[in-house]
């Protein structure tokens, strides 16, 4: 974090309301007025203001990840196959995820850029149009995920216990999917205008419901039916689609960054053909990622329920640390954004090695208290999993990919400062080569090959993420991205 003299630096004449390091802390989650200016003044200051609400907000999914395979874990019957379920299942919904997140890509970029060229009018025109494409594509999916469900996890790999165990949480989680999409929409305009505080709430609204209603759904506590891992299917759609309507309100009222109306209730082509070409490359950088993901998981589910459930775990808490390092990240592809939209691309870099370094102390920590402590986080989500073997696994999972957390710390930054900045096709580029064309094999030959069995998979991943990360950092310090129009 910026150190206090940093902080004592005027930003604009609010920032005057906080003159201390703790004050400007309590200013970012309190929210900056629509009038701020994220442009000028203090670099440290402008992380700090859109940082700690965006990590506040990943803080706040990574409880809600936790907490979710937590509540899984122990249903007292089937929990090697409900964590298998669960896992198969975010392989499948990362289909959507991609979808969703390709969109915001775009979305935030066009948002930021307008945001710092003092287009008000031209950031609201972009949202509109991105609420509705995200309403298509969720309804397609939603309508064949619904009901291809079953032989969907059969194509994942999933065993017949799974399958039957299972297909009620799939078919919920793909038909209830434009939750989820609006709220990473949405989410991703409040960002891109500086909004960050307004996404934060948002985010923990739709996380808090789940946390508490998904017990009470899983085991069925007090008036609650006992519906099983189906429970937290519905406790997360109910939670997630309350935050999307929470965060569409916000832009109905007058006087905030973004500001829809009546006028903005009709379809622009243009517009939403420039946020599709912005949005393609996006959408396939993170389907390339996230693709992965998937073929990682087919790769393991030959080793069996034990090994997909171990890693399930281990991934799950491994999340725990990088949501919150992806608020650092969109921090900075906010300001790359409203600073090239401002004329200051020098302000720009000089804001990306900063949040890069801020995000590289956190993981370092983070990773080292995970490869020290790995059996006994581990153990707390499997006291009620089947065997010793899937603590084994997810303890392997965790403790090698956080030996890379350095590398990610600045890859995540990196990443998504090219897409603040409309330059989508140069890490989809990267995340092409280092993902498909190096992780997947040397995971196959590692895993398969070489007999490592998953802890192949999982060394694969911490030197595929490693890779990205000084392959980004070199093709950033040559600038183009500093000349994109968006």
């Amino acid at each position: 974090m910026p150190d206090s003299t940093e902080l004592l630096q005027p930003a604009a004449p609010e920032a005057a309301d906080a003159p201390g390091l703790f004050a400007a802390v309590r200013q970012a989650v309190r929210g900056t007025r629509a009038s701020y200016d994220y442009t000028s003044g203090s670099v440290g200051r402008a992380i700090l203001l859109l940082s700690v609400p965006m990590v506040l907000e990943m803080l706040m999914e990574s409880v809600f990840v936790v907490c979710d395979v937590f509540y899984v874990s122990h249903i007292t019957r089937d929990a090697k196959e409900a964590v298998a379920t669960v896992g198969f299942t975010e392989s499948l919904m990362t289909l959507v995820y991609t979808l969703a997140i390709g969109l915001s890509i775009g979305t935030m970029a066009t948002v930021a850029r307008r945001t710092g060229e003092r287009d008000r009018e031209g950031a609201a025109r972009t949202a509109a149009q991105t609420i509705a494409l995200g309403l298509v594509v969720s309804v397609v999916v939603g309508i064949i995920g619904a009901t291809f469900a079953p032989r969907l996890l059969a194509l994942m790999g999933a065993d017949a216990g799974v399958i039957e165990k299972g297909s009620s949480f799939t078919r919920v989680m793909l038909g209830c999917n434009a939750s989820v999409v609006m709220l990473i929409l949405i989410n991703a305009i409040l960002r891109g205008s500086g909004d960050a505080a307004v996404a934060m709430r948002v985010l923990w609204l739709a996380n808090a419901i789940n946390i508490l209603l998904g017990p009470c759904l899983i085991f069925g506590l007090g008036p609650f039916p006992e519906l099983g891992v189906t429970g937290a299917a519905i406790a997360t759609s109910i939670g997630r689609g309350t935050g999307a309507l929470y965060a569409f309100s916000r832009l109905l009222r007058a006087g905030g960054r973004v500001h829809l109306t009546r006028q903005h209730a009709h379809i622009e082509p243009a517009i939403m053909l420039r946020l599709v070409r912005l949005s393609g490359a996006g959408t396939f950088q993170v389907f390339i990622g996230m693709a992965s993901w998937v073929g990682l998981t087919r790769i393991n589910a030959g080793f069996g329920s034990e090994a997909v459930a171990g890693n399930t775990i281990g991934l799950r808490v491994i999340m725990f640390a990088l949501l919150p390092s992806w608020g650092m990240s969109n921090a900075a592809a906010t300001l790359v954004g409203q600073s090239l939209g401002a004329g200051k691309p020098e302000r720009a870099e000089r804001a990306v090695w900063r949040a890069g370094f801020y995000n590289m102390c956190f993981l370092g920590v983070v990773g080292l208290v995970f490869i020290v402590f790995a059996g006994p986080i581990v153990r707390v989500f499997t006291q009620a999993a089947a065997g010793p073997a899937v603590e084994h696994y997810g303890v392997a999972c965790l403790r090698t990919i956080a030996c890379g957390f350095l590398f990610y710390a600045y890859g995540m930054v990196l990443t998504q400062s090219f897409n603040g900045a409309g330059d989508t096709r140069t890490p989809t580029v990267i995340n092409l080569f280092v993902f498909w064309l190096w992780e997947i094999p040397l995971a196959y030959v590692l895993a398969i090959v070489l007999g490592m069995g998953p802890q192949g998979i999982f060394l694969a991943v911490t030197v595929a993420f490693s890779t990205l990360a000084v392959v980004s950092a070199l093709v950033f310090r040559r600038g183009r991205w500093k000349t994109r129009v968006v």
